[in-house]
């Protein structure tokens, strides 16, 4: 699609949004200001750059073997920058752990420091783009089972070091980049079949966490989140980190709650839990994933629990109180086509409910017309959303409609088809 007709297009729909109320130009402003983390976890299979031979564990597993995983950081970055290229707007990059760079040396969790982490942090200044972080635990030969819920207080300590030092690590990304860096805390911690004292596991998870938090940073360089599980591979009857356990430690610690879209009962509303949250706590963290059956990490893609997450973040009025990541990892296409995909898709989904009249429907609800209300909500479906989001993609230089996926195409004959 030319630019001239985007343009038309984006005119008319202007004057359609604001028959209902709807400013196109303040709802693209705000999704502008939206930075979504893109994991690096996608780029590479979940794999990471330590010196070891240690697979996938912990309850995730990768499936797919296409082309093209990037094999070194500086192919990961190089690959993060192609996509970055394709999306909208200004994101941020999402690390691990396990993705330090140590020059062939062999380095321990619990011996982790920011300067594994320097080239990282000088591509972020380069780019002008901020980092996030996770302390990894999982894919580990400590962590079979569980990790800070263990019984073993030399595997317990291990962890908690490495917690410690990847929040030093999360820090010191924050006071470099100028604004907090999002520290994710999960880990495996769970069983196959169903424990007898699942008090006594939580008892030490709590207590394993509150050391790792027990140095007070300030929340101008760090963000600490805790993020709840349902259950895994071979996690399936018991997980420590459980939401009541996890949404229990963060209300009574001052940390945020993370809730990954992939964690809960298939048919359980993870947008309910939004306003339900901030009215206790500062901030949350949102994981856009997409479970099918169970938690399989799939692409994300804009479908309805999507677009009822970002409506309650909007209609909460809460943008600047939810950080949104994404966390899904899936190697049976195209990397890069993945991060593209899943990141259009959550800021298409936030878009359509930055452009619903919500105030609107919210003088109807107040008044006690339903019938208007539901009316109106429909209507709002078949609103021109798409015109509005091409021009956004026309305003930063990407570009619109599929016409992405070409560029995606030609970087994997050009470079992803070289890495065989």
């Amino acid at each position: 699609m030319d630019k001239k007709n985007i343009l038309a297009q984006y005119e008319q729909a202007k004057e359609q949004f604001a028959a209902t109320g709807v400013d196109t130009d303040k709802a693209i402003d705000a999704l502008q200001r939206v930075e979504i983390s893109m994991h690096c976890w996608q780029g590479d299979d979940v794999i990471g750059f330590e010196e070891s031979d240690q697979g996938l564990s912990g309850g995730i597993m990768t499936t797919g073997n296409y082309m093209g995983r990037a094999r070194t950081a500086d192919e990961l970055r190089t690959d993060y920058e192609k996509a970055f290229s394709l999306i909208p707007g200004k994101q941020r990059a999402n690390l691990h752990a396990f993705y330090l760079e140590t020059n062939g040396k062999r380095v321990e969790r619990d011996e982790i420091e920011a300067k594994y982490f320097e080239n990282w942090m000088q591509w972020a200044q380069e780019l002008g783009i901020s980092l996030d972080f996770n302390p990894s635990m999982f894919s580990h030969p400590k962590a079979d089972g569980y990790t800070l819920a263990s019984y073993d207080k030399g595997i317990r300590d291990f962890w908690i070091e490495h917690g410690k030092r990847s929040r030093a690590v999360g820090a010191e990304m924050g006071k470099r980049q100028g604004n907090p860096c999002v520290i994710n805390h999960w880990m495996v911690d769970g069983s196959k079949d169903a424990p007898v004292d699942r008090f006594a596991r939580r008892q030490l998870f709590a207590k394993s966490m509150d050391e790792i938090l027990a140095e007070k940073i300030s929340k101008d360089y760090l963000l600490d989140s805790i993020e709840s599980k349902l259950f895994g591979i071979g996690l399936e009857s018991f997980t420590a980190g459980s939401n009541e356990m996890c949404l229990g430690y963060a209300l009574t610690r001052d940390i945020m709650v993370t809730f990954d879209l992939g964690h809960f009962h298939p048919t359980e509303s993870v947008a309910d839990k939004i306003s339900s949250t901030l009215v206790y706590m500062d901030k949350i963290l949102l994981h856009t994933s997409r479970g099918v059956r169970w938690d399989s990490d799939h692409v994300v893609l804009q479908n309805d629990d999507l677009a009822l997450l970002m409506e309650e973040v909007v209609r909460a009025e809460a943008l600047s109180r939810v950080c949104i990541a994404l966390d899904f990892f899936d190697a049976s296409i195209n990397r890069i086509a993945a991060w593209v995909i899943g990141t259009r898709a959550t800021q298409r989904a936030l878009l359509s409910a930055l452009l619903e009249p919500t105030e609107k429907l919210k003088e109807l609800e107040k008044a006690g017309d339903t019938t208007s209300r539901l009316a109106l909500l429909e209507e709002h479906k078949n609103m021109p959303i798409n015109s509005v989001w091409n021009y956004f993609c026309e305003k930063n230089n990407v570009p619109a409609g599929s016409a992405w996926l070409d560029e995606v195409k030609q970087y994997e004959k050009d470079v992803l088809a070289g890495r065989i």
